[in-house]
């Protein structure tokens, strides 16, 4: 039978209690909570092995003995001249080449990811810079530096990035990968400097701001110092989600011929080749959508559970509970 002593709560000492409050940074808090969020646990797994999957494109090459660029019609097309399926020699089958789709997957991985993330860290870049200044300095540099952001949103930007990619004609891959990250850069800075345009706004009302200002602070001093450091979290989850919306707008460039150059080869126009022989070589078109579709889900998971951990008020929620 249970004893009364049994029953009794646990005491735990006040200072022991402060002792764990403070020992816990908010990087610490926002860690604590993501590691709870096991679906988004579970895609980080998922995006790791893209990753390293990649990562080890030319590993995967010099195993196979294919090249991403390499084709093989006497061992990667049948006799009707069609591309063999996955086997010992194709582990994910050719293409309508006789190329290796699962090297040209790996390296079409490594575009993917470079573009998505160098797009999204330069339009992050620019976006909060953008905003900021829209939204501290205020006046005139406001109404014109928002209606900048708002023209470009507005802007037909698969239009425009197909008529760029048409009139310029750039031929070499490095080219054709520096204008793709320009040109995604450049149609998703606008979305997050409005985000950090109105935060910036809401900020330089609080009291630690006009503090600054009476004790002599400048304003860039004010913008940079005091300013950004409270949109981290923000900043944060802004440039994860657009990791995937790059990752999708150059595979959609891709698609159409205009986005990374061959024979460099993409996802998105592995996507475009596979689609025209989909019927005889399902392969072609799986195997990129099921590696696209992933990646973009993971990182926008993954965005999603930053932003839940990130947020303050999960601490006076997990604390109510």
């Amino acid at each position: 039978m249970t004893s009364l002593s049994e029953l009794e709560p646990e005491i735990v000492p006040p200072d022991a209690v402060e002792a764990r409050v403070r020992g816990r940074s908010p990087l610490q808090l926002a860690w604590a909570r993501f590691r709870d969020d096991k679906v988004a646990l579970a895609f980080l797994v998922i995006l790791a092995l893209i990753v390293v999957f990649a990562l080890l494109a030319p590993l995967w090459a010099s195993w196979t003995g294919h090249p991403y660029s390499a084709t093989f019609p006497k061992t990667g097309l049948d006799v009707n001249g069609q591309p063999v399926g996955p086997s010992r020699d194709f582990w994910l089958g050719a293409d309508q080449l006789g190329r290796d789709v699962l090297v040209r997957a790996a390296y079409g991985a490594r575009i993917s990811l470079l573009v998505g993330i160098a797009a999204a860290a330069l339009a992050s870049v620019v976006g909060v810079l953008v905003g900021t200044l829209a939204g501290y300095i205020g006046g005139a540099s406001d109404a014109v530096l928002a209606r900048l952001m708002d023209i470009t949103l507005a802007l037909p930007y698969l239009l425009i990035a197909i008529t760029l990619a048409v009139t310029f004609q750039v031929q070499s891959v490095a080219a054709s990968l520096t204008m793709t990250i320009a040109v995604i850069a450049f149609f998703s800075f606008a979305a997050t400097g409005r985000i950090i345009r109105g935060q910036v706004m809401s900020i330089k009302q609080k009291e630690f701001i006009e503090a600054a200002r009476s004790l002599g602070a400048g304003r860039w001093r004010i913008m940079f110092v005091d300013v950004l450091p409270n949109l981290v979290a923000q900043i944060t989850v802004l440039s994860s989600l657009l990791i995937p919306t790059s990752i999708v707008f150059e595979s959609t460039l891709s698609f159409l011929g205009v986005g990374v150059r061959p024979p460099m080869p993409s996802w998105g126009a592995m996507l475009g080749e596979g689609s025209e022989v989909f019927q005889t070589a399902w392969w072609l078109l799986v195997v990129p959508a099921v590696l696209l579709l992933l990646t973009t889900l993971s990182f926008n998971l993954l965005g999603d559970a930053i932003r839940d951990a990130m947020d303050p008020r999960g601490d006076r929620q997990s604390g109510g509970k």
